[in-house]
């Protein structure tokens, strides 16, 4: 597994494309709280309930001062349909050369099905204006993660 953010590391700028393909930086986001999340594959069903999940508390979210960024190695045509169908408000980001989820920590072994893998390893890590690291949390579940996380952080 790649390394692991730490808390109050500065975190990875990146240029990704977006599900519009529009070019989407960490960096533009300079001056706001940012949550970024990896997720495993669009439009499957643990990444369907977290993104889902994170668009009906994302107006929460924002209300106390963060934006949501979802990341997974799709395919940009992959993220236009997943964020279409589901009515996604946030930007879900391409990484299909997997190199943010190594910089960030969240590509490795897994167990699926019963066979070791490699791919992205579901996490999130919070980001402060700075784009240093406030939580970085690494083999999350899908289910119950974003109202976990809106607890942890006090929205």
């Amino acid at each position: 597994m790649a390394q692991k953010l730490l808390v109050g590391t500065q975190a990875p700028d990146f240029a990704l494309l977006d599900a519009d393909g529009n070019k989407v930086s960490l960096s533009d986001y300079r001056g706001r709280n940012v949550i970024v999340y990896f997720y495993p594959k669009a439009a499957t069903p643990g990444c369907t309930t977290e993104a889902c999940d994170f668009r009906d508390n994302l107006a929460s979210l924002q209300g106390k001062g963060y934006d949501v960024i979802g990341i997974s190695p799709d395919a940009q045509e992959a993220l236009k349909g997943f964020s279409g169908d589901f009515e996604l408000t946030f930007p879900l980001l391409s990484d299909e050369d997997h190199s943010v989820a190594l910089a960030y920590g969240a590509w490795g072994e897994k167990l699926v099905n019963g066979e070791i893998v490699e791919g992205i390893v579901r996490s999130t890590v919070v980001l402060d204006g700075d784009a240093k690291v406030k939580l970085a949390q690494y083999q999350v579940s899908a289910q119950g993660h974003v109202q976990a996380l809106r607890e942890e952080l006090g929205v």
